[in-house]
């Protein structure tokens, strides 16, 4: 149809930065901002892009394999090939939110990871898809995170989350992107300016009947929902968990458990020492502290330390499938992600977060097949370049550099 008519767009977008481009032309400037923002300087954020960059191909030319296996299973569950939702709070970037990434991860036979800060309740996710990973943060009593669990595992959550990157760590060089609480018509006047600007942002809007944008799934029996700042306050003013609390989170599971977050060495012995099953290395999108190193330099050293223990996810830079295929070849057993599929929704609903998905798909299968393997499971560090200083091992006693 665009051949015939060149001025309609093309739905399908060919990569990760057209959706970005695109979710740029939809949102409100303020929204978008968001989306891309890093802690302080944004400094990680860019890292964990420029990371992958720097790892280097060593693909063969000949001996190719006609039939490449990208499948998996993490903690458990078969998925299509080692890709799965990261958990993003209020994705309300469009009304139908997290339930139309849901769906979508269910239509590509992956997993969703849902934040107990979203937009939309665990059980209409997990009607959506059944393998559902529900995540929460340390936040509230003890009680109240039971309920939490318990209402998660009723709904059919296979696995929980435990997000531990996420500091108090909120100030940006370029100033915070302001949110309203509520899509109140009071809220809508005063984003008028942006909306003006963004008419089919806000005729969506609009046609949904303006919806609070609450979080649902930290409500607690006989309360009405929090709003994101209002569940935002109840976090800040939790005391941080200790290890003992968190082994005591995943006691009350009971089931898969992972954690989020880690970059250190000496964190992930700790987290498999409490029994975790699997581990995120994180740091959060650069969300956490900003100069954390890129999630994919500290991947090695913690594959290394508990790789025969637990299995090593990542998260964090990831925009296309070769960026998959690297993190595989470092031990990872599959990666999240989080930016890239948040932009495809802004771009075209859930339709947009499956061609995010397939888009991934195309990138690794053809980083495999270049590469001259049949399966991920034979992506090894011999497949790269590794230039010299690429690693951060956090965490482990060294001499200090001023004795050096």
């Amino acid at each position: 149809m665009s051949r015939l008519w060149p001025w309609v767009r093309n739905p399908w977008f060919e990569t990760v930065r057209e959706a970005q481009r695109r979710s740029e032309q939809f949102l409100p400037p303020s929204v978008y901002s968001a989306l891309v923002a890093g802690s302080e300087r944004g400094r990680t954020p860019q890292d964990n892009q420029d990371a992958f960059a720097e790892l280097e191909f060593a693909p063969h030319v000949a001996g190719h394999r006609a039939q490449r296996d990208l499948s998996t299973t993490i903690m458990g569950i078969p998925v299509s090939m080692p890709v799965m939702i990261s958990p993003t709070g209020v994705q309300a970037i469009r009304p139908e939110g997290e339930t139309a990434v849901a769906r979508a991860a269910a239509n590509r036979g992956l997993i969703m990871g849902l934040s107990s800060f979203a937009s939309k309740t665990v059980e209409e996710v997990t009607a959506a898809n059944e393998n559902t990973f529900f995540q929460m943060y340390w936040t509230g009593t003890r009680d109240a995170m039971r309920y939490r669990m318990d209402r998660a595992r009723a709904a059919g959550a296979k696995a929980l989350i435990s997000t531990t990157d996420w500091s108090y760590s909120f100030g940006r060089d370029w100033g915070s992107p302001e949110i309203p609480e509520r899509m109140t018509l009071q809220a809508v006047y005063k984003m008028a300016p942006e909306g003006i600007r963004r008419p089919q942002w806000t005729a969506q809007w609009l046609r949904a009947g303006l919806p609070d944008l609450t979080v649902p799934n930290l409500t607690m029996p006989g309360e009405d929902a929090p709003t994101f700042f209002g569940a935002y306050g109840e976090w800040t003013q939790t005391p941080p968990p200790s290890w003992e609390d968190l082994a005591w989170l995943r006691e009350e599971w009971g089931g898969p458990f992972m954690m989020k977050g880690i970059t250190r060495v000496d964190d992930a012995r700790r987290a498999a020492d409490i029994g975790v099953d699997a581990i995120s290395v994180s740091n959060h999108g650069g969300n956490n502290l900003d100069t954390t190193p890129a999630s994919i330099r500290c991947l090695g050293p913690v594959v290394d330390a508990v790789g025969d223990r637990v299995e090593v996810l990542l998260d964090g830079g990831v925009r296309r499938g070769g960026d998959v295929a690297k993190a595989l070849a470092l031990g990872a057993r599959a990666v999240l992600i989080g930016r890239a599929y948040l932009w495809g929704l802004a771009a075209n609903g859930q339709a947009g977060v499956e061609n995010v998905l397939d888009l991934m798909r195309m990138g690794l299968d053809s980083a495999v097949l270049g590469l001259g393997h049949s399966s991920i499971e034979e992506l090894n560090a011999r497949d790269l370049h590794i230039p010299d200083g690429f690693e951060r091992v956090l965490g482990e006693v060294t001499e200090p550099a001023a004795s050096r």
